[in-house]
């Protein structure tokens, strides 16, 4: 619920402009610099990176970042890259940051900091994401080795992990990793139909998807639901009946803003995830779009930028990259398109079906064989380099340290 709709005086956001500048000026100081209040999230930073690239590109700002920030930000990100040696268990994808890849001679600690050095399907997604999002051609990423990590994680049940060790399992990392192989375009060994009736399964009683098998309808994962569900090209599969009964269920997750569940406050984030669910399903003009837009630019900060959880809150990232993605949906002005399943922007999505096209001429097998074949022998002149050099710094057997 809003704070209009609690009487408690508020800004009157029903003409209220959104400052796109401010926006962006916001999501640039959060590529140079995190704030301190930010350090437990070291080990997500990709994630950070991701809401303020994309950001960028949903204000139709990307200029602000020179030619090369852009590429620091490439390089960066894959320098967060994991690739297993032959005869390694499969562990492919990208970590949130380089918090374990550390610089030693100590052969056994490099061993037992190699144990904790393996992707994980969200880091992996949002690299992804900030890659093509600055027109990399991701020539430099091995898609079969890639998709063999995701399919490493699936569960006998459908479901994914979001790593090969000591992580939950549930409708998040469904959606991870139909949009890794959808954006890579290669599923390999994912095994789609039991994704499917993971999926299937985790409708409740009221239409709305829970996180995982007897929970509660939450709105992030019914987003995390359908957008899987299109990803792999079986939204079809769902009959017309249900379909309806879900958009039913969206529908009335609306307050002014957008709710996650019945009777739960309304929240920024939700006007992208109930809206995208809605978009997926052809349903979204059903909603307020006034009132969606009043209750978000409740949240705006007029004074550094960027839009928060609920009103006179302090904003962050991810509720101001989804604000603008909500608003985008209700056609506003300044804002770019969004491709609701893969949550960024149309242009981006452009990009990534001109790899896919490049793709199809390839054969994904001659080109992991290529690869790994490549990666043997830089692993070979990074040996010899640091036998020779000392002073060279290695932080992966990809890119040396930025």
């Amino acid at each position: 619920m809003s704070y209009d709709a609690l009487n408690i005086e508020g800004p009157a956001a029903d003409d209220a402009p959104v400052l796109l500048s401010k926006h962006a000026k916001y999501f640039v100081r959060f590529l140079r610099l995190l704030p301190s209040r930010l350090a437990s999230h070291d080990s997500t930073r990709g994630t950070i990176a991701f809401f303020a690239v994309c950001g960028l590109d949903v204000l139709n700002s990307l200029h602000l970042l020179t030619k090369e920030m852009r590429q620091n930000i490439i390089d960066w990100t894959y320098g967060s890259l994991v690739i297993p040696k032959p005869g390694e268990r499969n562990c492919s994808g990208f970590q949130g940051s380089r918090s374990v890849t550390i610089k030693t001679d100590d052969e056994e600690l490099l061993r037992n900091a190699k144990c904790y050095q393996w992707g994980h399907l969200a880091m992996t997604y949002t690299s992804l994401g900030v890659l093509i999002t600055l027109g990399d051609d991701l020539s430099r990423l091995d898609r079969k080795s890639i998709v063999d990590g995701v399919a490493a994680v699936q569960r006998p049940d459908g479901s994914f992990s979001a790593c090969i060790d000591g992580s939950e399992n549930d409708m998040r990392f469904v959606f991870c990793a139909a949009a890794i192989c959808h954006m890579l375009d290669y599923w390999g060994d994912v095994n789609r139909d039991k994704m499917f009736d993971f999926i299937l399964n985790s409708i409740r009683y009221d239409y709305g998807f829970s996180q995982h098998l007897e929970g509660e309808g939450h709105g992030g994962t019914t987003y995390c639901a359908l957008a899987a569900l299109q990803l792999s090209g079986q939204l079809n599969r769902v009959d017309t009946q249900t379909l309806e009964n879900i958009k039913r269920w969206c529908v009335f997750r609306q307050v002014d803003g957008f709710q996650g569940r019945p009777n739960k406050p309304v929240d920024t984030c939700y006007s992208f995830w109930i809206g995208a669910a809605l978009k997926i399903l052809n349903a979204f003009e059903l909603t307020d779009y006034p009132a969606n837009r009043s209750y978000i630019l409740e949240t705006q900060d007029d004074v550094v930028g960027g839009f928060a959880k609920w009103p006179h809150s302090t904003p962050d990232p991810f509720h101001t990259y989804l604000g603008l993605c909500g608003l985008s949906f209700t056609g506003e002005p300044g804002l770019m398109e969004v491709m609701p399943s893969l949550n960024m922007s149309m242009m981006a999505y452009d990009k990534l079906k001109v790899l896919h096209a490049k793709w199809q001429t390839r054969n994904i097998e001659e080109d992991h064989k290529h690869y790994m074949e490549l990666l043997s022998q830089r692993l070979y002149d990074a040996k010899i380099a640091v036998e020779e050099e000392t002073t060279t710094t290695i932080t992966s057997p990809l890119i040396k340290a930025q």
